[in-house]
This record gives C-alpha cells, sequence and structure tokens, in this order.
C-alpha cells in the first residue's frame, strides 16, 4: 500500500504526474503522513471481498455495485489506469440495472426483508401515523 501512494505521489523531474489533481495527491500525502497504510490496505481487502461476495450472490447488488465503483474511481485518481475505465462504466450499468437484479440473486429475498427507499421491508415495521409509537399502551397476548 505504501509503496502504491508513493509512486502515485511521486512526481518526475520530466514527464507527467500520474496523479492529475492536487487536491487528490494532498490527501494521498496525508494519508502517508498519518501512516494510515497499516489499516487502509485491510479496508481495502475487506471491501474488495464484500463486493466481489455481493456481486457474485446478488446480494445487495446496488450498494456493493455503488462503492466498487467509488473503490475503482478511487483507483483511477490515483493514475492506474489498465481496465479500470471499463470497470468503471460497467458498475454504472449494474448500479442503474439493480432493481432488475433482484431476479436472480439474493436481492430477492433480502430487499423484501429490509425494504427499499420507497417500501419498507417485513423486517422494518413503519410506526403508524398518529400513533406514539406503542407509549402508554398495553399490547394484549393472546393465551
Amino acid at each position: 500500500m505504501l509503496g502504491y501512494w508513493k509512486g502515485a505521489v511521486a512526481v518526475p523531474p520530466t514527464g507527467k504526474a500520474p496523479i492529475t489533481y492536487t487536491w487528490y495527491r494532498d490527501v494521498l500525502n496525508g494519508l502517508i503522513d498519518t501512516q494510515s497504510y497499516n489499516w487502509f490496505a485491510w479496508i481495502i481487502v475487506l471491501g474488495e471481498i464484500a463486493v466481489g461476495l455481493g456481486l457474485t450472490f446478488g446480494c445487495l447488488t446496488a450498494v456493493v455495485a455503488f462503492f466498487g465503483t467509488l473503490m475503482n474511481f478511487s483507483f483511477m485518481m490515483a493514475g492506474s489506469t489498465s481496465s479500470n475505465p471499463m470497470m468503471f462504466g460497467l458498475t454504472i450499468f449494474i448500479i442503474l440495472a439493480w432493481k432488475n437484479a433482484g431476479w436472480w440473486g439474493l436481492d430477492r429475498f433480502v430487499l423484501p426483508a429490509i425494504g427499499t427507499p420507497w417500501k419498507a421491508g417485513y423486517l422494518i415495521k413503519p410506526t403508524p401515523k398518529g400513533s406514539s409509537g406503542g407509549q402508554g399502551k398495553t399490547p394484549v397476548v393472546p393465551l
């Protein structure tokens, strides 16, 4: 991690630096100065595993595709090109198609349980309007 960051922030005497934006170089220099590479590498590894498993099994497809795109964008900002621009474009399509992705993966079962922005799931019950949340009422339990 440290070697990758140092290579990304290095400005060669001739030629163009890998990082185009100076504010992003400052962010990476700040992470190097605070020795954040010790724990940041673990976040990247765990994030890549979570994105890979989420996309493979179709669980929370839009969420993991968003975070995969965020990681990929960070790599591109640091000057690493290779296949990253194509992967970035593909993940945008996955995010846009996430609702249809729920028919084939675990989202078919997970999203109805936890809900979506437009409909609450059966595990998360919304409080009815005008209700005080059940305060002051004794529940009736049949015997």
